[in-house]
């Protein structure tokens, strides 16, 4: 069989995520015009509507995590069914790969994010070239990072597939995965670039409903492009039954720039601008909750633009006594364009146990400040924390302003921008605000950043 020869798909693709950023990733990476569900629980899904559920499980115990996923996958369908991972292979990944793996015929795994400098080579995941174990991104985990994909994955029985492999001529990779399933195993498959993550998705998809998938959003890409590929081909539009952007071009760009380029959906017909005339009506209401040095340059060029930054000391946030409330409407943290940046001010180190209350006790403090704005959201935890104090449960994906940085539409009209912690340029929070202010700031080129506090601390991710 040629490379050139496709797959039928089926109609819907049902994908979980542990987090919120993770899953509006996924989202964006799959061009899905579905819903993100704030789960873990959900209504079931309309009929042929593809859906992106965060279970929210980043922080729980395994046994929790693993129970979620058990519960969620009773939604999946007749459809793609995909698992979404994180790059550097954090979270309850074994128990919740052992709970997802129970049932499937068989789990294709394919963890690599070539855009973001994460490639496999025989089973290990390398940051920029370096095996992610003897790197220091695993710094506010409470653990050592794994030193293979299948360490992490604990007692799931896997085998690796190489690149060699996964670039040799069909069917040779088909034929590899269809054999080790077979056995029993699930496959780990190695990739370095967006070619070897096609070729890994569409062996997996000729394996036929009955194996899974699981990945980074680099995997999910794949996937999309295959969706767009066969919403565009001759008669296929029917039996694609999805509407998703042209990857082709997402995918290309984001090869030339480390943190990607705009990417639009096609249109929504229930999406409105957020005001006549695209004047916007409300505040935009920024929060960093991550622990990445990245953090400190971003809010300083946010600041040169013309935001009000208000560092929170963390003591102050996890306890309830103690937490302040941000109203950026009376004069507590009012921006005068309009643009106010709250993060964790971290002049003291924080125990990386603390995230989660962190997260919490953030959302709290700038919950009121959020009602009526547009909300940047960094880090998946403090993501869904502000969510959930705001009574959000769903998101409608409109378009990715830069890899990882997707927005979305709530129920009520409000444009709700998440992006992992750890992705982005020193010029990313600018380039998500200025997206939805376009009158911000000029090019953070012409900005000469002023001084800002230590780097916030909060949820590792």
């Amino acid at each position: 069989m040629s490379r050139t020869t496709r797959t039928v798909l089926p109609p819907h693709v049902f994908a979980l995520a542990d987090d919120l950023s993770g899953a509006a990733e996924v989202a964006a990476a799959l061009g899905l015009r579905g819903r993100i569900v704030l789960g873990p629980a959900m209504a079931p899904p309309r009929d042929g509507e593809s859906v992106v559920l965060d279970l929210d499980t980043r922080q729980l115990a395994p046994e929790d995590a693993a129970a979620a996923v058990r519960a969620a996958l009773a939604y999946a369908d007749g459809g793609v069914v995909l698992k979404k991972i994180d790059s550097l292979l954090r979270g309850n990944l074994a128990a919740e790969a052992a709970a997802y793996a129970t049932g499937a015929t068989g789990v294709v795994i394919a963890p690599a994010l070539p855009v973001a400098g994460r490639t496999v080579r025989e089973g290990v995941v390398n940051l920029h070239g370096t095996a992610l174990h003897t790197t220091d991104a695993w710094r506010a985990e409470p653990g050592a990072a794994p030193v293979s994909v299948g360490a992490a994955l604990g007692g799931v029985p896997t085998r690796v597939v190489p690149l060699a492999t996964v670039r040799a001529p069909e069917p040779a990779l088909y034929d590899r995965l269809r054999a080790l399933v077979a056995e029993g195993y699930h496959p780990v498959c190695d990739a370095e670039t967006d070619t070897d993550l096609d070729a890994i998705a569409e062996a997996a998809l000729r394996l036929g409903p009955g194996v899974r998938l699981m990945g980074t959003g680099g995997l999910a890409a794949a996937l999309g492009r295959r969706l767009a590929q066969a919403h565009l081909a001759p008669g296929a539009g029917d039996e694609a039954g999805l509407q998703v952007r042209d990857g082709d071009r997402s995918t290309q760009a984001d090869r030339h720039h480390p943190t990607g380029t705009d990417t639009p959906f096609p249109a929504r017909a229930d999406d409105v601008s957020p005001a006549p005339g695209g004047a916007p009506s409300r505040p935009l209401l920024v929060v960093v909750g991550t622990a990445e040095p990245t953090a400190v340059a971003q809010i300083a060029q946010l600041v040169a633009a013309g935001a009000r930054h208000v560092p929170l000391p963390a003591h102050t946030l996890t306890g309830h006594s103690t937490r302040p409330t941000l109203n950026i409407r009376t004069g507590v943290g009012r921006a005068p364009h309009g643009v106010t940046v709250v993060s964790i001010d971290g002049t003291h180190a924080v125990d990386p146990g603390a995230a989660r209350g962190l997260a919490v006790g953030l959302a709290h403090a700038v919950a009121e400040a959020a009602h009526g704005s547009d909300l940047i959201l960094t880090g998946g935890e403090t993501a869904r924390r502000v969510l959930d104090a705001l009574g959000i449960r769903e998101l409608l994906p409109l378009d990715q302003i830069h890899h990882g940085a997707v927005r979305s539409r709530t129920v009520d009209g409000r444009r709700v921008v998440t992006r992992p912690g750890s992705y982005g340029d020193t010029d990313s929070l600018l380039r998500i605000a200025r997206a939805l202010r376009p009158g911000l700031a000029p090019p953070s080129d012409q900005l000469v950043a002023p001084p800002v506090p230590p780097a916030p601390l909060g949820e590792p991710t």
